[in-house]
C-alpha cells in the first residue's frame, strides 16, 4: 500500500539514529535535523521531549495500580503472534505480520481486566512515554465529558459564553457540543498529504513544525485560533479539524482555572494510579497543545482505556461517572458522520471526542495518525492500546490492517 522500507528496515537501533556519545552527525535526529520525516519518526515518536518544551501531567505520590499478567491456562502471547487472519485487502495474515505491517513500535492486549499481550519495537519500551498524536483528543473530550455530567459546562451554550476572544472567530456562533463532537463549519483543511494543508500552519503556531526564517504568523495555539474564519454552517456535518479540540481545551482552562495537564493530572491520572508522568508538548506561551501533543507510555494509555470498558472504574477504584462513559459509549449522529469522508468507517459516529462503531461488540476507539489507537471492545472484554510510526499519517494507511486483526483477536478471547 506504500513504497516505504518495511518495519524491520526503519528500526531505529537497526539504522542507528542517536547511537554513541557523541552520535555521528548524519545519526542526529532533533527539529534541525527534520525529525517529523520517516524514518526519523520512528525514533523522534518515543522522543518528543527532546524535540519540544513540555508540561508534566503529574502521576502524584501514590502507588501505582496493578496492570496483572492473565492467570494460566489463557490464551498465549505466541497465539496471539500467530492468530491469523483475512485483512481489508483480502490476504491472509498473521497477526504479528499485521502489526508489523503498521509499523507498531508497542502493543498491549487486556482480557477481562488482565495482560495477555505485550510487545514494544525500535525506541520504545514499557517505561518511554510515546506521541499519542489525536488519541489525546479523547481524553479532552472525556474531561469535557466528565464537567457536562457535573455541570460545570453547559453544551447548549455558545463558546464565546466561555472564550469572548473568539467571537470574530469561526467559532463566533458555534455552540460548545459543535465543538465537542465536531460538527463545526470550518474555512480549514486537515489532509496530511497536502502541503498547503492547513493543517501545518496550525503545526507552526504550536511550535511542532519548524518555521521559515520569514515566518511572520501566529507563534501560539490561541494566536492561531483567532484566524480561523468559518466555512458552510454549524451541525450540518461531521468535519473532523484538530483545532476544535484546542477551542474545548481553553474552554477547560477557562472553567477549572487549571492548565490542561493539572486537570488530567487530578482527574485521571492520579485516580489512574499511573505507572509515569505523562507530558504535552506546549507552545510559545505554555500553553498545552491539545490536539496531538500528549505523550504517555503504553501501559499507562491501557489504564485509560480499561477503565473506559468497566464503566469507569480501574483498580478497585471509580475513576469516571459510570454515566459519563454511557454517554461516550453512545456516540453521536451517524448521519452527520456520513459527510465527514471515512469510506473505511461505515456507520460510525464522532462524539465527545471519541470515535463510534456501532457494531455488535460495541467497540469505540480514540484514534491518531501514523498508527496511534487505543481500541475498546466491551462484548469481548478487550482493550487494545498501540502506539506506531506508520509512514503514512491518514489512518487509511492501516485500518485494512488493524481493524480485521483486532476483531479477529476479539473472536478468539471470546472463546477463551
Amino acid at each position: 500500500m506504500h513504497d516505504k522500507p518495511d518495519a524491520e528496515r526503519t528500526d531505529p537501533r537497526v539504522l542507528g539514529w542517536m547511537a554513541g556519545f557523541p552520535p555521528p552527525l548524519d545519526k542526529r535526529v532533533s527539529m534541525a535535523s527534520d525529525s517529523r520525516a520517516f524514518p526519523r519518526t520512528r525514533y523522534t515518536f518515543s522522543h518528543m521531549r527532546e524535540m519540544l518544551p513540555t508540561r508534566a501531567v503529574r502521576r502524584g505520590p501514590g502507588p501505582a495500580s496493578m496492570l496483572s499478567a492473565a492467570e494460566s491456562g489463557a490464551i498465549a502471547e505466541a497465539d496471539v503472534d500467530a492468530l491469523r487472519f483475512v485483512d481489508g485487502t483480502g490476504v491472509e495474515r498473521r497477526f504479528d505480520e499485521a502489526m508489523a505491517l503498521c509499523y507498531t513500535d508497542g502493543i498491549i492486549v487486556l482480557h477481562r481486566g488482565r495482560v495477555v499481550y505485550e510487545r514494544y519495537f525500535g525506541a520504545l519500551d514499557r517505561v518511554t512515554p510515546h506521541l499519542a498524536m489525536s488519541v489525546t483528543k479523547s481524553f479532552i473530550g472525556t474531561l469535557a465529558a466528565m464537567l457536562v455530567h457535573e455541570r460545570e459546562i453547559d453544551p447548549a451554550r455558545p463558546v464565546i459564553h466561555h472564550i469572548p476572544e473568539l467571537r470574530e472567530s469561526a467559532w463566533g456562533d458555534a455552540t460548545v457540543r459543535q465543538v465537542m463532537d465536531m460538527t463545526t463549519g470550518l474555512d480549514y483543511s486537515e489532509v496530511y498529504a497536502d502541503p498547503s494543508a492547513t493543517i501545518w500552519d496550525y503545526a507552526r503556531a504550536c511550535g511542532s513544525m519548524r518555521k521559515p526564517p520569514d515566518y511572520r504568523g501566529p507563534s501560539s495555539v490561541d494566536q492561531f485560533l483567532l484566524t480561523v474564519r468559518k466555512r458552510g454552517e454549524h451541525g450540518e456535518g461531521f468535519a473532523y479539524k484538530t483545532v476544535n479540540t484546542e477551542v474545548l481545551a481553553w474552554i477547560l482552562r477557562r472553567v477549572t482555572g487549571l492548565s490542561v495537564a493539572e486537570l488530567m493530572s487530578r482527574r485521571l491520572w492520579q485516580p489512574l494510579g499511573a505507572e509515569e508522568d505523562a507530558y504535552f508538548a506546549v507552545d510559545e506561551a505554555g500553553q498545552e497543545t491539545c490536539g496531538g501533543g500528549l505523550n504517555l507510555t503504553l501501559r499507562d494509555l491501557t489504564r485509560f482505556g480499561e477503565a473506559l470498558r468497566a464503566e469507569g472504574a480501574f483498580d478497585g477504584r471509580q475513576i469516571i461517572d459510570p454515566a459519563v462513559v454511557d454517554t461516550i459509549r453512545r456516540g453521536g449522529d451517524r448521519r452527520l458522520f456520513e459527510s465527514g469522508g471515512y469510506p473505511l468507517l461505515p456507520g460510525w459516529s464522532y462524539a465527545n471526542q471519541w470515535w463510534l462503531s456501532h457494531d455488535a461488540h460495541g467497540m469505540f476507539e480514540a484514534r491518531g495518525i501514523h498508527g496511534q489507537r487505543l481500541h475498546v471492545d466491551p462484548h469481548a472484554q478487550m482493550t487494545i492500546a498501540r502506539f506506531g510510526s506508520h509512514p503514512i499519517a491518514a489512518n487509511a494507511g492501516n485500518d485494512p490492517y488493524t481493524h480485521p486483526a483486532f476483531r479477529a483477536l476479539a473472536r478468539r478471547l471470546l472463546e477463551a
